[in-house]
């Protein structure tokens, strides 16, 4: 799997997926849905992501989380738009190259390029709330989450009355309907805090400092967001302790096989009406009565 820099005479941009071509986009997720105040068997399709290591002249440069396809393009978008390359022909070779945790875009540029990569390593800027910007491996984007304690369990109708009391404390979102929330909830003081940000990962970092500060547990209550569930944001909460996340949006399947590594239960797709329960059901009254976590992720 050595990648080798193509000849000045034979310089072209190509790019040549190894081992499989790359992962399946979209998985299959057997879960728990409770709606109306009744829990029933359901699959939903979920998106993949995985950790894209983008590597030049050897060197790796980013990782980044993302779909598993179109890669190729994304290389090259990603180059362009960084300032790396200014043009497509500065770029010799790109492989795409699977590995046990992720995918590397294993790019070798122009030798006159290749000397500022060293110097444009350390100024990246990412994207707001990337979430992974500045890690130079994969297996650091991919480290396993803390295993969370039991906690207690929860009701349905405790779960959809914290879901319902984010909303009403979004202030900086009623003004701008631009930012994301992240909230803790227990059963004896309702939301404790919340944070916002314009990104999803910053708000949880905020709700767990805030937590930290006041030195609040969080093995009793629910973390509550108002964004999709990816891997870095099941790997945050895990760090909080809290046993169950709450989301208005759907989960990825990385987040989802995080969360069942870290026994945290899955919440998500919550609306007025109801949720669907992705990992660890047993915290969850009625929904797996004397079983372990029932879901399934079908590649």
């Amino acid at each position: 799997m050595t990648s080798r820099r193509a000849s000045p005479a034979a310089s072209r941009l190509s790019w040549k997926p190894r081992s499989s071509d790359a992962r399946e986009p979209v998985h299959k997720a057997i879960r728990k849905v409770w709606r109306d105040g009744v829990f029933s068997d359901g699959a939903r399709l979920i998106p993949e992501e995985t950790p894209l290591a983008l590597t030049y002249n050897g060197g790796t440069y980013a990782v980044m989380m993302g779909s598993p396809e179109d890669l190729g393009d994304f290389a090259v978008g990603f180059s362009l738009s960084e300032g790396i390359v200014q043009s497509t022909e500065e770029i010799e070779t790109l492989d795409i190259v699977e590995l046990d945790d992720g995918i590397e875009l294993r790019m070798w540029l122009r030798p006159d390029r290749a000397e500022r990569i060293a110097e444009r390593r350390r100024n990246i800027a990412g994207p707001t709330g990337c979430g992974l910007c500045g890690l130079d491996s994969i297996s650091e984007a991919v480290r396993p989450a803390a295993v969370v304690p039991t906690g207690r369990i929860f009701s349905p109708r405790e779960i959809m009355t914290a879901v319902a009391a984010v909303a009403p404390l979004q202030e900086i979102n009623h003004q701008t309907r631009a930012v994301h929330a992240a909230a803790f909830w227990t059963a004896t003081r309702g939301i404790v805090a919340l944070r916002e940000d314009v990104g999803r990962h910053n708000a949880l970092d905020k709700l767990a400092g805030a937590l930290a500060r006041d030195k609040v547990g969080a093995s009793d209550g629910i973390v509550l967001l108002t964004s999709r569930v990816s891997v870095e944001m099941v790997q945050k909460t895990a760090a909080i302790g809290a046993p169950l996340i709450a989301a208005v949006s759907a989960p990825t399947a990385l987040a989802v096989r995080m969360a069942d590594a870290a026994r945290i239960t899955l919440a998500a797709i919550a609306r007025a009406d109801g949720f669907e329960i992705f990992t660890h059901p047993e915290r969850v009254t009625g929904a797996v009565p004397g079983k372990e976590s029932a879901y399934v992720v079908v590649a």
